[in-house]
């Protein structure tokens, strides 16, 4: 049996679920996250092979994405060259 007061707060938080998010993010904004993001992984996949100089818990940052393409396509054979087109987007 279910307390009121649990499914009071279920039925509260099932109503805010269906409302517009009121985070104010700009599409260059959410565009820049989103290279982040993928350069990180992409630190991450190709660290053996491109990035072995550096520490495997570096955190890339929008300052260092270009640094990632570029060690890319210099050490990443074919599949980091395709990666580093796709963060060049």
């Amino acid at each position: 049996m279910v307390n009121k007061e649990i499914s009071a707060y279920m039925a509260k938080i099932g109503r805010s679920g269906g409302r517009k998010s009121k985070r104010a993010l700009a599409s260059t904004n959410a565009k820049q996250m989103v290279r982040v993001r993928e350069a990180r992984k992409a630190f991450r996949d190709f660290h053996d092979t491109c990035f072995w100089s550096s520490p495997p818990n570096f955190q890339v940052s929008m300052t260092d994405i270009d640094w990632v393409v570029e060690q890319l396509k210099r050490h990443g054979g074919q599949a980091g060259w395709e990666r580093a087109e796709r963060l060049c987007r």
